[in-house]
Order: structure tokens, then C-alpha cells, then sequence
């Protein structure tokens, strides 16, 4: 069965830093592209960076120079560090296949980034 599961997220003050980690099954991950997205209240999901197999990188650009999406092929695990955290990077994150070129996998519980003083 497919399973996205998410962690690493938290309660921090602008500036700081947290790092996100998601674990996939396997056959998802080697196949992939992998990418982080968030959603905050009241918008719609906006994908955040993406990393190809290769490890190819691609950013929104509000988050260019503040996080870094990386990837472990050995343990099928993909993360986003993210520095220098504004209040405006609050929201859910989740990891998911770059779904611009391949259909979504079930979506996984998320974790919740909240950027405040």
C-alpha cells in the first residue's frame, strides 16, 4: 500500500529553522520525482520545491535561498530544510510525486509549520 508519511514540523519564531522528513514506499520513490507542498488556511495546496531522481532541484520562488529539498535514496526518504522561516511559511506540509507530470498518490496526514513570535 502507498504511504506518504510526513514529520519534523512545528512551532518556531521567524528566522528559525525547521526540517521536514517524508518517508515513501519505495516503488514510489524510485519511479519519481518527489516535492514538498503546504497549504495554509483558507488557500489552495502550491507546490514548494521538487527534486528529480538525479537529485535536480526546483523552487518557488519565495522559498529560493531559504529551503532546500534533499532526498536519501537508501531509505526512500525525502526532506526540506527550511531557514530563515517567515510567518507567511505557515501551513500544512506534505510530500507527494511532482504531480505536474504524474497523478497524485494518496495524501498523507501533513505537518504543520507555524512561523510566530
Amino acid at each position: 500500500q502507498v504511504q506518504l508519511v510526513e514529520s519534523g514540523g512545528g512551532l518556531v519564531q521567524p528566522g528559525g529553522s525547521l526540517r521536514l522528513s517524508c518517508a515513501a514506499s519505495g516503488s514510489i520513490f524510485i519511479i519519481n520525482p518527489m516535492a514538498w507542498y503546504r497549504q495554509a488556511p483558507g488557500k489552495q495546496r502550491e507546490l514548494v520545491a521538487v527534486i528529480t531522481r538525479r537529485g535536480v532541484t526546483n523552487y518557488k520562488d519565495a522559498v529560493k535561498g531559504r529551503f532546500t529539498i534533499s532526498r536519501d535514496n537508501s531509505k526512500n526518504t525525502v526532506y526540506l530544510q527550511m531557514d530563515s522561516l517567515k510567518p507567511e511559511d505557515t501551513a500544512v506540509y506534505y510530500c507527494n510525486v511532482d504531480t505536474r507530470f504524474t497523478a497524485a498518490q494518496p495524501w498523507g496526514q501533513g505537518t504543520q509549520v507555524t512561523v510566530s513570535s
